[in-house]
């Protein structure tokens, strides 16, 4: 990382978590340590993390490295605010850690399930870039249409994007089917945005939607939590999530929740261009509801 003190604060677990398969075996320990306590990992030294994982400190500088940090003192800075983090989510619950394991009760699944929601926001206020966010809420405010997509739980997503900007006047059509979002991608135009959404970003069938659509011309967005994947490759903006992983539906607990900020974010930005048509038009949506409903 650079010298700037206005740098923003990331989630050093969550990327640690992302990078393990490229890690060598001696930088995986490091990452194995860190994850078994990251609390204990933030107040030891260079030499002191060395030794715990039996290997150099050059080691330890091209591990901090490969995951994003020029210094050291900038990754430690970092979880150490992760760890504060932490704690405020699980203050007042019994439990010590956030990660979900078999045999939790049920009192522990409810602590941790709100604990890894509340961290996958904080940690994604975090790592969203509002430089980015800000380009593509002109890129929305000023598209002729915008075309979502995404697999799975992120197709729930989609679908929340394109109600919300339809219910202030702006043209969003949300693909559930790969064949048709490939179809719609490659007639898109200067005029026209492509957002695709994807935790881990590798998803073939999201990657090759956002491909096309810059094929054709279109600005891409791309929603995802890892800033190095094929598709915040292929986009020409993104907006990075960060949210934890757990062993159960890996992803599912917080990336969904994080992908709803980064969308409500976007959204209100959104709504902000034109402010007084937007509550106009949300005004209209909820008069037209409310009055269906006294009808009945």
């Amino acid at each position: 990382m650079g010298a700037d003190v206005h740098r923003t604060s990331r989630a050093v677990s969550t990327e640690v978590r992302a990078r393990l398969d490229e890690l060598r075996p001696s930088e995986r320990r490091i990452a194995e340590s860190l994850l078994a306590d990251p609390g204990a990992f933030a107040t030891r030294s260079v030499a002191e993390i060395a030794e715990e994982a039996s290997t150099s400190t050059t080691t330890v500088v091209r591990f901090t490295r490969k995951i994003g940090y020029d210094r050291f003192k900038d990754f430690r800075h970092d979880l150490t605010e992760e760890n504060l983090r932490e704690r405020l989510a699980l203050a007042g619950t019994n439990v010590q850690s956030p990660d979900i394991v078999a045999g939790d009760s049920l009192d522990d699944i409810v602590a941790k399930v709100a604990a890894n929601e509340s961290l996958s926001i904080a940690d994604t206020a975090q790592a969203l870039d509002t430089a980015a966010l800000t380009r593509a809420v002109a890129a929305v405010a000023g598209a002729r249409r915008v075309d979502i997509f995404g697999v799975g739980a992120s197709s729930i997503v989609a679908v929340d994007l394109q109600r919300k900007l339809s219910r202030i006047g702006r043209v969003a059509l949300e693909w559930p089917d790969p064949h048709a979002a490939w179809t719609a991608a490659a007639i898109l135009d200067e005029q026209a945005v492509a957002v695709a959404i994807s935790h881990s970003g590798a998803t073939a069938d999201t990657v090759d939607y956002l491909r096309l659509a810059a094929r054709s011309g279109a600005t891409t967005i791309a929603i995802t939590n890892h800033a190095e994947s094929t598709l915040a490759s292929s986009a020409d903006i993104v907006l990075q999530t960060s949210a934890r992983e757990t062993a159960f539906r890996s992803g599912a607990l917080g990336s969904r929740i994080a992908q709803l900020m980064v969308v409500d974010c976007l959204f209100i930005g959104v709504a902000q261009v034109d402010s007084e048509s937007s509550i106009g038009a949300l005004q209209r949506t909820f008069d037209a509801v409310r009055e269906r409903r006294s009808t009945e």
